[in-house]
């Protein structure tokens, strides 16, 4: 059983040191292909928005036909070519010349590498939507088979099934986070992760048919496609007001919000098969309506993404420019991403201990909004001082020059920006639980990032509004770019952010979750007063 747990564990091995190496790209761009801040800034965002896009899309795919077996099998090999031809891409392989600086970017190296990105969105996006849920079924299966009968493993012993994978991913982190930044070739920085990608993936296939598959059983994401499209099957004909004439009226009480859905439950005529692209039952149209009028509410999130999306773009730019020595071992960059992750854990931790469950929720993502705009302010007084730092030592025009400042004042950003992440992800998640219907709560952790996701993709779209300005904020080099004023901007949107969803929040009625609920924190149900205002 141990050795099936750690021959699909595995497969984390490969996200893990692909994250590593995806972290720093920002530095590749701008250092090896000479790209300008904001045009390095806008291929990181958008990847970064596409991937938790694409863990729905798979999700739905999942559920729908594929089930977890075959969607790993697919990112696997997804993963494997995308990180190879990222390798490829660097100039040492297939360049016109081996030096790595822009001279030696041709079009083959472009063509490899714009590849390579959507194909390890599909890698990462597969092993987030397949990996927890497929581990878990095979270490219940193979239980099962070795007592004879259904019953799960005790958590003493899944702990003990899990620790050998557990202790050599450790391993994986430390070697990723230290040692990959300083291998100086990026071919090998890009080809080290590769050659684990392959390495788990014939060690994946090694037993493939012999896995639990899991069935699929259908996406609720469809249930809300099938309720617009029973409703405009029915556009011509009045809103019932009779619920005599609702299909499965029984199963749930129709609300007079957004009425037009309510023809979605029409029944049909007499004669007339009542299949499920014609005709939904009241509580999938309820459902449905839950949904979309979450969606204001849902609309004040994508900010908190837009602030996220800074941290491994202009901060990581920030701390490539500056002393990076600690005494005398010179720090690595991906070191920050460790720190970022472990103080996220730390704040969320911390935020579940301490709020009250009833009003968690609200209460989480108004906090996470308000250390949004203490990161933005903070980071903007810390580019001024480098900026000074900057025009004091004459290195305006000097762009590859180290700044005298050390890369250690940029961790009060780092740390707030970790706060931001640990409370908005568990107090979204929570708000998501008790707000969505039970059939969707699978999907939850997919919503949260793709809420992110979309604040990332809009990132781009406000740098460009921001920078529209004279002189432009964002020039070709960071030194003569004006990050601070942009970071100020940002905790202004975030403030005027927070005031529109205290508004909205208003709006909602929060309860305590039900008694003997595991979770962490739940919201309550929607306020009644809400559909009439």
């Amino acid at each position: 059983m141990a050795a099936s747990f750690v021959r699909i564990s595995a497969l984390t091995w490969a996200d893990v040191l692909a994250a590593f190496a995806m972290y720093v790209m920002m530095n590749y761009l701008t250092n090896v292909w000479n790209l300008d801040t904001t045009h390095a800034a806008g291929i990181i965002n958008i990847w970064n928005g596409i991937t938790p896009a694409l863990a729905i899309v798979f999700a739905v795919l999942v559920d729908t036909f594929m089930g977890d077996r075959y969607m790993l099998a697919f990112s696997c090999i997804a993963y494997s070519i995308g990180l190879g031809l990222l390798s490829m891409s660097t100039p040492p392989v297939l360049g016109p010349c081996h030096d790595y600086n822009e001279q030696c970017i041709g079009h083959t190296q472009k063509v490899l590498f714009y590849i390579a990105l959507p194909l390890i969105s599909v890698g990462m996006a597969g092993h987030v939507v397949s990996l927890p849920p497929f581990v878990d079924l095979q270490t219940k299966s193979e239980n099962a088979n070795e007592n004879g009968r259904g019953v799960e493993t005790e958590e003493g012993t899944k702990m003990l099934i899990r620790i050998p994978g557990l202790i050599i991913l450790m391993v994986v982190m430390i070697a990723g986070g230290f040692g990959l930044s300083y291998i100086k070739p990026w071919s090998l920085r890009f080809g080290i992760p590769a050659i684990f990608s392959v390495v788990t993936t014939l060690l994946f296939f090694t037993d493939f048919l012999g896995y639990k598959p899991s069935k699929p059983e259908g996406s609720p994401l469809t249930t809300t496609l099938r309720v617009f499209v029973a409703a405009a099957r029915k556009i011509s004909q009045p809103i019932p007001d009779n619920p005599e004439k609702l299909y499965k009226k029984e199963d749930a009480r129709s609300t007079n919000s957004l009425r037009f859905l309510n023809k979605a439950a029409i029944k049909l005529p007499q004669g007339q098969e009542p299949t499920k692209w014609k005709v939904c039952s009241v509580q999938e149209v309820e459902d449905t309506k839950i949904g979309i009028r979450m969606l204001p509410m849902w609309l004040t999130f994508i900010v908190i993404g837009i602030v996220l999306s800074i941290g491994n773009t202009y901060f990581l730019e920030q701390a490539d420019h500056m002393d990076r020595k600690l005494g005398n071992i010179k720090v690595s960059i991906p070191i920050f991403l460790m720190f970022f992750k472990a103080t996220s854990s730390t704040f969320a931790h911390l935020y579940s201990l301490f709020a009250a469950k009833k009003f968690a929720p609200p209460i989480g993502i108004a906090t996470s909004m308000i250390f949004a705009i203490l990161c933005c302010v903070t980071a903007s007084k810390v580019e001024t001082r480098r900026l000074h730092r900057v025009r004091d030592d004459g290195l305006l025009d000097n762009p590859d020059a180290s700044i005298p400042m050390s890369i250690f004042a940029l961790l009060p950003q780092f740390m707030l920006l970790a706060a931001v992440d640990g409370i908005a992800n568990m107090s979204i998640s929570s708000f998501f639980r008790h707000q969505t219907p039970e059939p969707m709560h699978k999907y939850l952790p997919h919503f949260t990032k793709g809420v992110f996701g979309l604040g990332s993709m809009a990132s781009v779209l406000s740098v460009y509004v921001v920078g529209n300005h004279k002189p432009n904020w964002f020039q070709d080099t960071l030194n003569k770019s004006r990050l601070d004023r942009y970071y100020m901007v940002l905790a202004v949107l975030s403030a005027a952010n927070l005031v529109v969803f205290v508004i909205v929040a208003y709006f909602y009625k929060y309860k305590e979750p039900p008694v003997g609920d595991s979770a962490e924190v739940e919201s309550g149900e929607m306020d009644p007063g809400f559909e009439e205002k």
